[in-house]
């Protein structure tokens, strides 16, 4: 019965954002008020996170070393998102629909509808990543989901560029000091779909095949963002229009954001293999649970591959509050860097190499420069 509960309890805690999206898609046809349930319920997990931010947990193994995770569950859930960040669009674009053909919708309640599922597809974009390191049917799957919010780019882009050129100057998703996190969404998306692109230009030379080949995935992956174009266009016109962009923009925000978070700052020296020490981990119970692990990047960017419920502490830097309390601070630049210096500046002095200490006292040595160049920008 003990190993039962265990077991129980290790696979259940995971199911947060599966049942809040859930929850997001019923507001969403009840309309009204309950058009903000989305809105709501991220605020409520920013107190939750900061509740909990002292509270740190391991991965949880039996006396043999086996994990308490079960696969097939596990994917099973990852799975069925697909379907519900589909039924989340739809119930959006049920709203956009009766607004612009009816009364019977608020615009305060659209207003409610569109941020909703901005919010809980950006959420949703964690099983994108996840699925993306499985590189048999999980691959295509988490095309899919990240087609959704129009990238579908990152798939191809986080497994054959941000895990190889880690904490080097040209992984887009590599933030170095200073920079703030608008700056980084826009220099990140753009990095990592030009990386696709040139990925596929080079694949199809090669091959003798034209660039708008249907063998290009770079442009495949865009067409599969379509039926999210035609569907609000359909429900909503103009309106409908700008709702996918401001749903995409809010989506792709928080995807930039966990980059900009888990990376921010380190630095790796060239040539030199990743170590845990080139990722900010961040292991408090409610962003362990809320985002499948995500935060165990130390551990995740060595062993790409592992299953998320078997990433553990490795003794990565790490900013000791959860990511929803991180977020907050990223908002607002000057707050998140008067934050983060400390842990910067006893990473450079405890974990750096003396290249990577190099790298950074260059930057200090640049600093106002820099500073004034991102003020202008």
């Amino acid at each position: 019965m003990e190993f039962s509960m265990k077991t129980f309890y290790v696979n259940v805690r995971y199911l947060i954002v599966p049942v809040m999206t859930v929850l997001t898609i019923i507001g969403l046809f009840l309309g009204d008020i309950y058009a903000w349930t989305g809105v709501f319920l991220f605020g409520l997990n920013i107190i939750l996170d900061t509740l909990t931010k002292n509270i740190h947990l391991r991965a949880d193994f039996d006396d043999s070393g086996k994990s308490y995770g079960i696969k097939i569950f596990q994917y099973l859930v990852m799975y069925l998102m697909l379907p519900i960040f589909i039924t989340l669009q739809f119930a959006l674009a049920y709203n956009l629909y009766f607004f612009t053909t009816t009364n019977e919708i608020s615009i305060s309640s659209i207003i409610g509808s569109v941020i909703s599922t901005g919010l809980w597809a950006g959420l949703g974009i964690i099983y994108g990543h996840e699925l993306s390191h499985n590189k048999k049917e999980g691959f295509s799957t988490s095309r899919a989901i990240m087609a959704l919010s129009g990238a579908a780019h990152f798939t191809y882009a986080h497994v054959y560029q941000h895990h190889l050129e880690l904490g080097h100057e040209n992984d887009p998703a590599t933030a170095p000091r200073g920079r703030n996190v608008y700056w980084h969404t826009w220099l990140s998306h753009a990095g990592q779909s030009k990386f696709s692109f040139d990925l596929e230009k080079e694949k199809l030379k090669k091959q003798n095949k034209s660039f708008f080949s249907i063998n290009n995935k770079w442009l495949l992956g865009y067409l599969y963002s379509l039926p999210s174009i035609i569907l609000f266009t359909w429900s909503g016109g103009i309106i409908g229009i700008i709702s996918i962009i401001v749903v995409w923009s809010l989506s792709n925000f928080l995807l930039e954001a966990l980059n900009f978070m888990g990376h921010y700052g380190l630095i790796r020296e060239d040539g030199k293999p990743v170590e845990h020490k080139h990722s900010w981990d961040n292991d408090n119970l409610f962003t362990s649970w809320f985002f499948i692990e995500i935060g165990r990047q130390g551990d995740h960017h060595v062993r790409g591959e592992t299953y998320f419920w078997e990433l553990d502490e490795v003794g990565a830097p790490n900013y000791q509050i959860g990511y929803f309390t991180l977020f907050l601070l990223t908002l607002v630049p000057p707050l998140f860097r008067a934050y983060t210096q400390k842990y910067l500046d006893n990473w450079d002095k405890n974990q750096a190499s003396e290249a990577e200490r190099n790298i950074a006292k260059d930057y200090y040595q640049n600093t106002k420069h820099y500073d004034e160049k991102l003020i202008t920008t």
